[in-house]
């Protein structure tokens, strides 16, 4: 019952905050007070709008915000976001634009489940509507998931992408961004082994941890300091009774944005105050850059406890992947027998989360692709966030990545039968 207690404490600290936040707001707003202007009032209310809006914004699933997209024919077509597959994890969703032609490209992006929502994705999926079909594995939060559904561990998140690429057909091109980048190149060793057939055309990786010890960070340092133990009695906690998922063990999205922000205190801090008095001087509006980034960034969602240690042990503490030696419901994957799916790495030069070199180590353990197959590609001055969002994204990598999908398009050639012998 104390992990249950913690979870229902912090969602409780959560509300608490978002009340006064929404209690000051009001308070300032006041008719009476409107007789004489306070400079103090208006400083009170900016501060409760803020913080109100921030507390409010963690338990809300941002919405995708693409509704419409001018195509070829100098017409707005409506974009319809479909269902295609539908599991208890995740849903497989299609970016439908009504009345355009479907595109030669069929595009799955495979977003990451490491706290934030797939609409985190949102500006690489707008970017990628124009010129393909894009698909997009939407994972679902776990406190939403009730028991009843069983476990979920990066070896079930892998046969979910083998799944997903199954009933996407052949002519796919996949793109990984960051965390499930060693379980999507594993997926499709898989299908490799088990189903050639259903094999994606071409995979490109970006940010992803396929190697965690090729360049040490943050993350690296604290996957090899902390014991499994620890984390199971410091992160995990079980879902409280309000939710759909309650007694579910799962890192909890809270926990994670308090780690993620204790990165960068200072400058969260700063960003904080910084709008408080724009708001206060009426600079503030409800789309400007503060509330677009933050309204994403907070939105933090529950990760199943068994997917979140099983990556910690398997991929950055015994590097797993990185020795080829990934076992996926009892059959050992081998990435050397990706033969005919051209694949392409994407780092960028100032990544603090997945270093350059880990990422591109996904080459080395390509030893049955030829290399007229595989590419790399290193962005100068580019975080993390900036080789899938953002100018190098844009201008530089998308079109790189386009023109990689383009020629890698074509069905491999069979292989020819041997004569039989006389």
């Amino acid at each position: 019952m104390k992990y249950m207690a913690t979870y229902d404490m912090m969602e409780t600290m959560r509300n608490t905050n978002q009340w006064l936040g929404a209690t000051a707001r009001s308070m300032s707003a006041y008719p009476m007070f409107s007789a004489m202007p306070n400079p103090a009032l208006q400083m009170i209310g900016a501060w409760g709008e803020v913080t109100e809006r921030a507390f409010e914004r963690m338990i809300t699933k941002p919405d995708w915000g693409l509704h419409d997209l001018t195509c070829a024919d100098g017409r707005d077509h409506l974009i319809n976001i479909r269902t295609v597959v539908e599991r208890p994890f995740a849903d497989l969703i299609h970016f439908e634009v009504v009345g355009r032609e479907p595109m030669k490209r069929k595009i799955l992006l495979v977003a990451p489940m490491s706290g934030h929502y797939a609409t985190l994705l949102r500006s690489t999926v707008k970017s990628l509507i124009p010129d393909a079909e894009v698909y997009v594995t939407d994972w679902h939060n776990a406190r939403d998931i009730p028991v009843s559904a069983g476990k979920f561990d990066v070896e079930d998140y892998t046969l979910y992408l083998v799944d997903f690429m199954r009933d996407l057909g052949p002519d796919t091109h996949v793109i990984a961004v960051c965390q499930p980048a060693p379980l999507t190149l594993a997926a499709t060793a898989y299908l490799a082994e088990q189903d050639p057939d259903a094999q994606p055309r071409s995979l490109t990786l970006i940010g992803g941890p396929i190697d965690p010890d090729a360049s040490a960070t943050d993350v690296t340092d604290f996957g090899h300091r902390v014991t499994m133990g620890t984390l199971q009695e410091t992160a995990i906690q079980r879902v409280g009774f309000s939710h759909q998922g309650v007694g579910r063990k799962v890192y909890p999205g809270l926990l994670q944005l308090a780690s993620f922000m204790s990165m960068n205190g200072e400058r969260h801090s700063k960003a904080f105050q910084d709008q408080v008095m724009r708001t206060a001087q009426g600079e503030a509006s409800e789309h400007d850059q503060h509330n677009r980034f933050y309204d994403e960034y907070l939105a933090v969602m529950d990760m199943p406890a068994e997917f979140y240690l099983s990556t910690v042990e398997r991929i950055f503490k015994n590097g797993e992947i990185a020795k080829n030696e990934f076992v996926v419901d009892g059959h050992r994957v081998d990435i050397g027998k990706i033969t005919t799916v051209a694949v392409k790495t994407v780092e960028g030069d100032n990544d603090d989360i997945s270093a350059p070199g880990q990422c591109v180590a996904a080459l080395a353990l390509c030893t049955g692709l030829p290399d007229s197959k595989k590419a790399s590609h290193l962005e100068p001055g580019a975080g993390h966030y900036g080789i899938f969002a953002g100018r190098s994204w844009r201008n530089n990598i998308r079109p790189l990545v386009l023109d990689f999908i383009d020629a890698n398009s074509d069905a491999p050639k069979a292989k020819k039968k041997k004569a039989a012998a006389k």
